[in-house]
Order: C-alpha cells, then structure tokens, then sequence
C-alpha cells in the first residue's frame, strides 16, 4: 500500500471516529464518512465530534465527508463502523465498487431478522471483497484519550491482518492478528448481552462475588455457544473474548452496563 492512499471509516459514532484519529495519528489520510452532511461539516470546522466523542481533536489527517460513492472509490482499504441496523442498507446498493477491496467491520452486533453477523452481511453484499473485523476491550473515549489499548483483527486473509495492523499500530494501541473471524466477531456481540445482566447486578447492590461469578459464568456460556457456531474456544480466552467481556461487564462508560444499570434501577427499557 503506497503511502498517501486514504483509508476510509464509514460511521461518525463514537468508535469510527477514534479509529479515524488512530490511523492519522500513524500518517494514514482518512475519509471518514457519514450519513449527516450537516455533522460532516460541523467536524470539518470545529476539528471535533461533540455529539459522540466531545473534547477529543479531531486529527487534521481526518477529513470528513458525506459522498460515500467517492470515498468507496477512493479507498482500498475500508473500516466500517456504521450502527448494525444499517450497515446492509448503505453498503448493498455499493456491491460493485467493493469487489476486491478490503472491508473491516468495526460493528459488535447481530442484525434483528437475519441473526448474522457484521461480517456475513458484508461476505453477502460482497462476495468478492476481503472481509476482516476488528473486536477487542476497545472503549472508544480511551482510545481517543490514548490510554493504553490492544485490539484483535481477525481475517482468514493473512495479508488484510497485516495491512490492518501496520496502519494502526501505534505507542499506544496494539493490534493482534487472528485467524478465527468468527469466534473473534461472536465475542464481541455476545458480551453485550451479559454486560446488560452486570449494569443490572451493581444497581441491585448486589457485591462483587456476584459480578466475578456472573462474568466467570457469562464467559462460559459464550464459549460454549460458539464453539456450537464454529468457533475456536481459544479466541474466547483472548482479548476479543474474556478481554471485551471484562471491561464491559466492569464499567460506567459502556453503554450495554449502563442499561442494565438504568433497569436495575426499575427504569422502562
């Protein structure tokens, strides 16, 4: 890959704009794409997205844009963090332009009616791309606060693994490589579920015997249910696996934990 092509992030939450930074703190061009023009350039002046990441500068490697057309023709390489209700319908009308490319979900979720993941969504509008996903204990605002971090891309495309991991490695986020896509994607939308059950657990007043026995519990469910699925029960005593479920089961700033903790205190969903 040649120095100054752009890497695209299609999404402006939380997490595709932390990436964003990520690679253009590491000299990678970004457009990063999102559906609000009105958001686009809002962060194109002010330099920050105050709606999901406030405080945090967006890198003068960051542009953002609202043609997706021209950013997928653009871009060999594409992270997509778009919310999982959406990702089939902003990408399938694009199916062309994404043979061959590389395509990297950033998504942790199921689609509703389907019940597939990010990445079989992606292997369905785009047979012909190279599809990754990247999952890990990844809380978007310590990403972007350059807390020390580790991530796991896994591809059963050796070269998309490395082409992942040599534009965002970085001082302070380190990206491990793996070959089990689909355990790796599983751990990171099934620990969702369980992080809701913790949130809910610490408003109860519940102590931490019963958040260690919950997460020790939750860890072995999940890894019993993939392996059903076709995933290696290793990738779940690794950081996209045990990793993501700890620190989502163990603090306010996720957002699974905090639902469960607006239940627990016997707030309507």
């Amino acid at each position: 890959m040649t120095e100054q092509q752009p890497v695209a992030v299609l999404g402006g939450g939380s997490f595709g704009t932390a990436v964003a930074n990520l690679l253009a703190q590491n000299g990678v061009p970004v457009r990063q794409w999102m559906r609000d023009p009105e958001q686009a350039e809002a962060m194109r002046v002010n330099r920050e997205n105050p709606r999901y990441l406030k405080g945090i500068r967006l890198h003068d490697g960051v542009e953002p844009v609202n043609d997706l057309l021209a950013t997928l023709q653009a871009c060999e390489l594409v992270f997509v963090a778009l919310p999982s209700s959406a990702l089939r319908s902003v990408l399938a009308p694009h199916a062309e332009l994404l043979r061959g490319k590389g395509l990297v979900s950033l998504t942790k979720g199921i689609e509703a009616q389907s019940f597939k993941l990010m990445s079989q969504i992606l292997e369905e509008i785009a047979p012909e791309a190279r599809i990754g996903v990247l999952s890990g204990p990844n809380l978007a605002r310590e990403i972007a606060e350059h807390a020390l971090t580790a991530t796991v891309v896994a591809s059963e495309d050796d070269r998309l693994c490395e082409q992942v991991q040599s534009v965002l490695h970085g001082h302070t986020f380190r990206v491990y490589a793996s070959g089990d896509r689909f355990g790796v994607e599983l751990g990171g939308a099934l620990k969702n579920v369980y992080a809701i059950i913790a949130g809910m657990a610490v408003a109860l007043g519940m102590g931490e015997n019963t958040k260690s026995m919950l997460i020790t519990r939750a860890l072995a469910e999940m890894t019993r249910f993939a392996v059903s699925q076709g995933a290696n029960p290793m990738t779940f005593l690794g950081l996209a696996g045990v990793g993501d479920l700890i620190v989502t089961c163990s603090s306010p700033k996720s957002r699974n934990y905090q639902v469960g903790y607006a239940l627990g205190q016997g707030h309507s969903l």
